[in-house]
């Protein structure tokens, strides 16, 4: 039975708590350190920054002693304090895969270049790997969930974003053997897909957050990301590219995310998309042909139908990822991953007029911004996908609005990541 807490419990007194690595301490990693330091059972005794003091830092907001943290790249160094029962600050990611305490390690990075290098390292150590890092899932998590498969480890998405909790709704309902209408999310903040770092720059420092990021999620690049990745851990698709992100309430949901036949904006079931003017949370529309079922959920207060509404009214990000680690260390579960084949792919679409010549910058900035099709889509139109556009660069001009193909690009960077896509590519052809 999963009764985590409980598992938990038994960890701590025996004094053999799940040990986690944390690869990134920014916001999210910040509040992943806070709520270990409050758990039993868990602890996570190494975290990796791109300084020392961001790291020393990261553990002084957990209250984590100062006397009892080591700042060192040193391996033997690090091995030692851990073993001592004392924490480990370090800029050296690899210190975590290379540390054999380390049972699970959390990619806080949101980078994917640097994901795919700390995911598969991670892989190849025999340990766990948590992914908060979205973007690198939906570029190359087909491939890192099978090697992982292979490794006899868990691939894993993070629990609290807005991915895996509405995985977490999905498993459900399709247990239970309903079909799935929709499944989605409320839009978190206002949609302008055509906004740039610089406007923004004011309102993400009152946020205390980079203005990079903020755009990601502004121009709709983190909900196109978000929603690829769970088209691709359950095989719901978009109706239309881009999905519709129709305006609702949290009672209309399953009224607009349904047929068009029956009032709703949707050419047919089974698909993924957002809500605008729901926030936070996520939801399932469901439906069922069943009678006695469908008096069931009359009776329930679930409404008349015939499609329900299964909300979750929070997601809790990086407050709820700990639970991930534990749940793949304790039990070998995922609390999301892709399937073997992916159904969905995130786009790279152009934000302004391009010209040739121009190196295409990262997610969030001024040059593209994230949508999502069908992959056959996608394929068929040579569609260049959203994680690998970073310092590409354009042999012709691409309009605004227009999504970015390999025949636009004079050249790509031969990254990590886009040597692993081809491997994907290669063995899904």
């Amino acid at each position: 039975m999963n009764a985590i807490n409980e598992r938990l419990l038994e960890l701590h007194q025996r004094g053999t708590p799940v040990l986690a690595g944390l690869v990134g301490v920014g916001q999210m990693g910040q509040e992943i350190l806070c709520q270990v330091q409050l758990m039993k059972g868990m602890r996570i005794p190494i975290v990796v920054d791109v300084t020392f003091e961001r790291a020393e830092q990261a553990y002084a907001m957990a209250r984590v002693d100062r006397a009892l943290v080591v700042s060192t790249n040193r391996l033997e160094d690090a091995r030692k304090a851990i073993e001592a029962g004392r924490f480990v600050a370090t800029t050296d990611w690899q210190l975590v895969t290379a540390l054999k305490e380390i049972q699970a390690v959390i990619d806080a990075t949101g980078s994917p270049e640097l994901g795919v290098k700390i995911a598969l390292e991670t892989i190849q150590a025999k340990k766990h790997i948590v992914m908060m890092n979205v973007e690198c899932d939906v570029t190359v998590g087909p491939i890192l969930r099978r090697l992982a498969e292979s490794a006899g480890v868990v691939y894993t998405l993070a629990a609290g974003d807005e991915p895996a909790a509405i995985v977490e709704l999905y498993r459900f309902a399709t247990a239970l053997g309903f079909d799935i209408v929709a499944a989605g999310k409320g839009k978190n903040n206002p949609l302008n897909i055509y906004a740039t770092p610089g406007e923004l720059a004011e309102r993400a420092r009152a946020r205390d957050m980079s203005a990079r990021m903020l755009c990601e999620f502004v121009d709709g690049s983190k909900t196109a990301v978000e929603m690829c990745s769970v088209s691709n851990a359950t095989g719901l698709m978009p109706d239309i590219r881009g999905m519709h992100g129709a305006a609702a309430t949290r009672d209309t949901l399953h009224k607009v995310f349904c047929l068009e036949s029956q009032g709703g904006v949707l050419t047919r079931g089974g698909v993924v998309d957002f809500a605008i003017g729901v926030h936070p949370g996520v939801f399932i529309v469901f439906t069922t042909d069943q009678p006695r079922l469908k008096h069931g959920l009359i009776q329930r207060d679930m409404g008349q139908g015939p499609n329900y509404l299964l909300f979750r009214p929070y997601h809790l990000c990086s407050i709820e990822v700990p639970l991930t680690a534990a749940q793949a260390v304790i039990y070998g579960e995922s609390s999301g991953h892709p399937m073997r084949r992916p159904v969905s792919e995130c786009l790279a679409m152009a934000k302004r007029d391009l010209k040739a010549g121009e190196t295409l910058d990262a997610i969030g900035e001024y040059c593209y911004r994230g949508s999502i099709d069908r992959v056959e889509v996608a394929r068929e139109e040579g569609l260049l996908p959203l994680g690998l556009a970073k310092d590409c660069v354009l042999k012709r001009d691409v309009p605004r609005d227009r999504p970015i193909s390999y025949q636009d690009l004079e050249s790509m960077p031969e990254t990590l990541l886009m040597q692993t896509r081809k491997m994907q590519d290669h063995l899904l052809a």
